[in-house]
């Protein structure tokens, strides 16, 4: 599908085609320009406060649920770090019935939207601002994250550096500081059954991996591919 079709098949009734169309010529994302996007099986509304969720972080999701139906057949607690829209919490606690979800994020704006598409889906999500650990008291067996990746000279396709938010694309050192720093601090907001669960980019795997086995080198960590065949997720969790 084009984006001009994209365009037609969801552009809200009231919205004016043409006034949408002009936005779209000029190189804003469709998705920003209709409002809202699909992800999981839900409505997930979206500006330039958050950025456009992906379909690798679809799958992030969908192995996610997987891991945790194995491991935890009882009520659990998950924390869900730069939550973004709320998209990960929104589609984890509506398929996973027993658990409490905190999601967390530094930016008030995304926040906002994400407390929006919780209410839209009818999911009980505690939303609050958080640089990483530093607004977490409690402990989770799940710690979930799809944090900034890309490397601060990284050259990325203009129609996303031109509009979504870079707070939530670029990271320092490479762009593994957010790995480091949640790996770093995890153990202290862990129960003694866990699963974290990472989004990476492409070409981090190793790096990430070698990270993981600093800080959780008595755990199993899993590195796997997405439906392109690309190193795009992490998993860590206690033996």
């Amino acid at each position: 599908m084009t984006e001009q079709e994209y365009l037609k098949k969801y552009l809200h009734p009231n919205d004016n085609y043409e006034e949408a169309l002009k936005r779209l010529n000029n190189g804003e994302p469709v998705q920003y320009i209709v409002g809202d996007v699909e992800f999981y099986h839900h409505l997930i509304k979206v500006n330039k406060n958050v950025l456009i969720p992906r379909p690798e972080t679809e799958e992030l999701v969908e192995k996610t649920i997987n891991l945790i139906n194995k491991k935890f057949p009882n009520e659990i607690n998950i924390l869900d770090i730069g939550t973004g829209s709320g998209c990960i919490p929104i589609a984890l606690k509506s398929n996973i019935k027993n658990s409490h979800i905190d999601a967390i994020d530094i930016s008030k704006e995304a926040l906002d939207t994400a407390i929006e598409n919780a209410k839209l889906n009818n999911q009980d999500i505690n939303f609050y601002i958080s640089d990483i650990f530093s607004n977490v008291n409690n402990k989770y067996n799940v710690i979930i994250s799809n944090p900034p990746y890309i490397r601060e000279d990284e050259e990325i396709m203009p129609i996303v550096k031109n509009n979504e938010p870079h707070v939530a694309l670029y990271a320092k050192d490479n762009g593994l500081y957010f790995y480091k720093e949640i790996l770093k601090e995890a153990h202290n907001y862990l129960q003694k059954e866990y699963i974290i669960a990472f989004e990476i980019g492409e070409e981090q795997g190793q790096y990430i991996t070698n990270i993981a086995k600093q800080y959780f080198p008595k755990s199993k960590i899993i590195l796997e591919k997405d439906l392109r065949n690309f190193d795009r997720f992490i998993f860590i969790t206690n033996e």
